[in-house]
């Protein structure tokens, strides 16, 4: 059986999601912008970065949740600094993830094709 390799910016990735998926939902909700979910999140090898992405409940509201967590992140950040235990709590960037939206396209044209056919 090959070894597998885990990279540790692939389990900090992991947690870091567990975390800001809690965190974000908290933070969303007392401040009343639009319900998202973390999907994904990419660590820079030397952890000062992290893409953190996210989907929208309600697509139309992605660019107000996207502001409103950008305006949010350094209160985002300290939550997380507190629930992780790591030298230094990577900066976070937000960035909506639209491949559900895709997916939904491509799912709806499948289904327009099949009605023609």
């Amino acid at each position: 059986m090959p070894k597998k390799s885990f990279h540790r910016t692939d389990r900090v990735s992991a947690q870091l999601r567990r975390e800001l998926g809690t965190i974000v939902h908290a933070i969303v909700r007392e401040h009343g912008l639009p319900s998202v979910s973390v999907s994904d999140v990419e660590v820079t090898r030397d952890m000062a970065h992290a893409k953190v992405f996210f989907t929208a409940l309600q697509g139309e509201r992605a660019k107000e949740a996207l502001k409103g967590l950008k305006e949010l992140a350094p209160e985002i950040r300290h939550e997380l600094s507190r629930a992780v235990k790591m030298r230094h709590t990577p900066e976070l960037h937000f960035q909506y993830d639209d491949s559900v939206d895709r997916g939904e396209r491509i799912d709806h044209l499948l289904r327009d094709l099949d009605l023609d056919a």
